[in-house]
């Protein structure tokens, strides 16, 4: 092996090394990190709230499906107050079963006063992920099957 190949082994190697820890203790209960990893992150629940066992209350979505005339109607509410710019829900986000993207409600914390949102769904039948995003305390994971 030459002199470059065997720098650049392990330059990466070290890379690896790095990464991988950080990565598999994620989700390590050991650790402090209960979180549940899913499809493309991180989420906290009520069964898994980690660090944050005590802010459940105030970040886990409350979902509610309502009938309408034109197919299924999803309710979303994060119990958590909306102090402007300094402590806010972000956004609420549905992902269907794969943790695929259907819909989001972005907030304005100056001008929503409540961080609730709602979606028509269609005809849409199965399991909807809801995710509550607080700019303080992290990404929060609830869901219910239509």
């Amino acid at each position: 092996m030459d002199r470059r190949h065997f720098i650049q082994s392990a330059a990466l190697g070290i890379a690896a090394s790095t990464i991988s820890p950080t990565i598999a203790m994620a989700g390590n209960k050991e650790q402090g990190h209960e979180a549940k990893l899913g499809a493309g992150g991180l989420f906290y629940t009520k069964d898994a709230p980690g660090r944050w066992s005590e802010k459940v209350a105030g970040h886990l979505p409350s979902i509610e499906v309502v009938p309408a005339a034109e197919g299924v109607r999803v309710k979303v509410l994060t119990g958590h107050e909306m102090r402007g710019y300094q402590h806010y829900i972000v956004k609420h986000m549905l992902l269907n079963e794969h943790f695929e993207f259907i819909a989001e409600k972005l907030f304005d914390p100056m001008k929503d006063l409540v961080p609730m949102s709602e979606f028509s769904l269609g005809n849409y039948s199965g399991r909807v992920n809801v995710v509550s995003m607080c700019n303080k305390h992290d990404v929060w994971l609830n869901h219910i099957d239509i």
